[in-house]
């Protein structure tokens, strides 16, 4: 069968996304997130934080230090461990910083016009009233996790002809074009191998497409072989847990971007429907974050999204800048976070590897 009879594909009709209500204007591109319900307002007033009982961590010693330093080093195939080994700590500075952390827990809803193969199932399109994308039902996952899922609205699925091979169920073979045979990659289609017939092909010029099994014809790519389409509306539901860190100034000279990898000694942490800004915190620059961060999430996802959860937390992150002379000359480096990573960007004795 050659490819010339069969028409070419086609843009879906105009006609087969039908209109539901609550969907109105809505394009097979996606009719984009969805406002939410109007969200409740908080009804308890807002509360202090309470105070924990210690605002403080041990300090870090010496050997403690040395051992991070060291295991570092230990880390880095071109560090020579002299200076880790060998280095004389002069001096240990604690830097100790404020981390503030605000998550928003948000679920957002999209709608589109989807289809695809039918494979038997009913077409109830106006068979009742389709819920509205914000009635759909849709089980959460575990509060503060991502996650998403696609759900067929009921009510609106309808099958339809497959405009890509108008029902057949088949397209042309795009490596014989619909013949069920190639030129002889032996004699290039000629027959002929020099003076003589090509034994190949038996002088034919041509041999069967191995790629459709000299049909001439592939599945249809769109309906599957079905030859018909179930047209739905295509809910997305989108969890998101929006994080945003809020990390005091600190003037030991270590960037804030290296804090984003360790954790610190949990202060205070709370969660509910909609947070209150931290008040009376001994700091008086996490109350501020606090404050303007709530206020800006609350207003930026309550307006294409559903706030689920907010959380905040305060961690007390542990620095240390650590000065020590190695061969006369003086060098630094600094160990941070419970995980008590060491950053060391002048490392004093590194060497070349080459790889023979």
């Amino acid at each position: 069968m050659n490819s010339a009879a069969y028409p070419p594909p086609t843009a879906p009709p105009a006609n087969m996304f039908g209109t539901v209500p609550g969907y109105e204007g809505m394009a097979a591109g996606g009719g984009g997130y969805l406002p939410p319900p109007i969200p409740l307002q908080p009804v308890a007033p807002p509360q202090p934080s309470p105070e924990p009982e210690e605002w403080s961590i041990p300090s870090l010693s010496e050997d403690d230090a040395r051992d991070a330093f060291k295991d570092y080093v230990s880390s880095h195939c071109c560090y020579n461990k002299s200076p880790a080994n060998d280095g004389v700590i002069t001096k240990m500075e604690p830097y100790d910083t404020y981390r503030y952390r605000l998550e928003t827990y948000t679920e957002s809803r999209s709608t589109e016009w989807a289809t695809k193969p039918h494979e038997g199932e009913p077409a109830d399109f106006y068979t009742q009233t389709a819920p509205r994308p914000w009635e759909v039902p849709a089980t959460a996952p575990n509060l503060f996790t991502n996650h998403m899922e696609e759900i067929r609205v009921p009510y609106t699925s309808s099958v339809k002809d497959c405009n890509s091979c108008h029902s057949r169920g088949t397209m042309p073979c795009d490596e014989c074009h619909g013949d069920g045979s190639k030129a002889c990659w032996v004699c290039n289609g000629s027959g002929k191998r020099g003076e003589e017939s090509c034994s190949h092909c038996d002088a034919s010029g041509k041999e069967r497409c191995v790629k459709c099994d000299s049909r001439g014809t592939k599945e249809c790519e769109t309906c599957k072989g079905k030859g018909q389409l179930l047209s739905y509306i295509q809910l997305k539901v989108e969890w998101t847990n929006n994080v945003e860190d809020h990390v005091v100034r600190q003037d030991s000279g270590l960037e804030a971007d290296d804090l984003r990898s360790v954790s610190g000694k949990e202060l205070f942490k709370n969660s509910q429907y909609l947070l209150y800004p931290l008040l009376g915190f001994p700091n008086p620059a996490i109350s501020e974050a606090s404050e303007r961060m709530i206020r800006d999430h609350q207003s930026k996802y309550a307006q294409n999204s559903r706030i689920l959860q907010q959380r905040q937390t305060v961690e007390l992150i542990p620095i240390t800048k650590v000065k020590y002379k190695w061969k006369s000359d003086s060098h630094k480096y600094y160990v941070y976070g419970n995980e008590r990573k060491v950053d060391c960007d002048k490392y004093p004795a590194t060497c070349c590897c080459v790889i023979q």
